[in-house]
């Protein structure tokens, strides 16, 4: 993904909660999104799914697979079997049937409330049953339901012969949460986007996963990679141990203060909040948060830089980092 952007049109004229946003996703890996509310985390995985609000403008490019000479040694995303004329294509451009075909089909999500993205009057199995029809009409419907049942019980979800004739109010959170990784994966997606998931998601160790979260213990235990939003950008990124054993930007610091340990250690709030979209400081949004600042700060938005450990692929929006150096 290369220079995403989101705007959207308010009374005070267009804000990005989705600012310039870049990152590759290899077959297999986690890369998690970390950042507090308000961050734009949500937002981004909306926009790759061709889900963001009605009068929003997304630029910038999504590719699935290579891309041109640019990506001529990337590993194809895409199943040999799945919609290969779409490789290579940029997913922002895509017109809304190409993108209702990948949805499910190549890119799936889980959503963060399960409660409300499922049908309240459809039983589960229904719903698991309807997620592979709408991709593969021709299957027959004792081979849709054995996808489905498989899915489920990928998805670990318990008794699920019980459970695919039950109502989503009769479930509990968790295997709502469950049900909704058995949809996403029913049709054999090899992206996955988790927004916030709540339980865990072991059974999508084949898949390249984009792992939304708040919590940095999570991230820690699960994610390949890091990268932490702020203010509709990527303030920092690299690899999950590199970024949390050794933190290379204020905000970075202050998401790990803040985070709750087994150790009984004092919690340290980063004051403050996070900017809105529509009055947002010059320079580095996070500014006037950060307890490092300096006049420079104010002057312009910060380059992502190399900030040592991992050497390039460890990067971070500030003007104190500098390559090799430290703050």
């Amino acid at each position: 993904m290369c220079g995403l952007s989101v705007e959207l049109p308010t009374p005070k004229g267009w804000v990005r909660p989705v600012n310039d946003v870049s990152f590759t996703l290899e077959r297999g890996e986690t890369l998690g999104i970390v950042g507090e509310s308000g961050s734009g985390k949500t937002m981004l995985g909306l926009a790759l799914m061709g889900l963001e609000p009605p009068g929003a403008r997304r630029t910038g490019g999504a590719w699935l697979g290579p891309r041109g000479a640019a990506g001529r040694n990337a590993r194809p995303a895409l199943r040999p079997d799945s919609l290969d004329a779409l490789r290579g294509k940029n997913l922002i451009l895509a017109a809304p049937g190409e993108m209702r075909a990948l949805r499910g089909r190549a890119i799936a999500m889980i959503f963060q409330e399960p409660m409300t993205a499922l049908d309240p009057v459809m039983r589960i199995g229904a719903q698991v049953e309807e997620a592979i029809r709408v991709h593969e009409p021709n299957l027959d419907e004792a081979e849709i339901g054995r996808r489905a049942f498989e899915a489920l019980e990928r998805a670990s979800v318990p008794q699920a012969k019980l459970r695919a004739r039950q109502y989503p109010h009769q479930l509990s959170g968790g295997l709502r949460q469950r049900v909704m990784i058995a949809m996403a994966l029913a049709a054999g997606p090899v992206v996955l986007i988790a927004d916030e998931p709540t339980t865990a998601l072991d059974v999508t160790v084949q898949l390249s996963l984009l792992f939304i979260t708040h919590d940095l213990g999570v991230v820690g235990q699960i994610a390949d990679r890091v990268a932490v939003m702020y203010a509709g950008r990527i303030l920092e990124q690299g690899p999950a141990l590199d970024v949390l054993r050794h933190p290379r930007h204020p905000y970075t610091e202050g998401l790990l203060r803040a985070a709750p340990r087994l150790t009984r250690e004092k919690l340290v709030p980063i004051p403050g909040v996070v900017p809105a979209l529509d009055a947002l400081p010059p320079g580095c949004a996070f500014s006037p948060r950060c307890p490092y600042h300096i006049a420079e700060c104010d002057s312009a938005v910060p380059e992502l830089l190399p900030a040592g450990g991992a050497g390039r692929f460890h990067r971070a929006r500030c003007i104190l980092v500098r390559s090799g150096g430290s703050r």
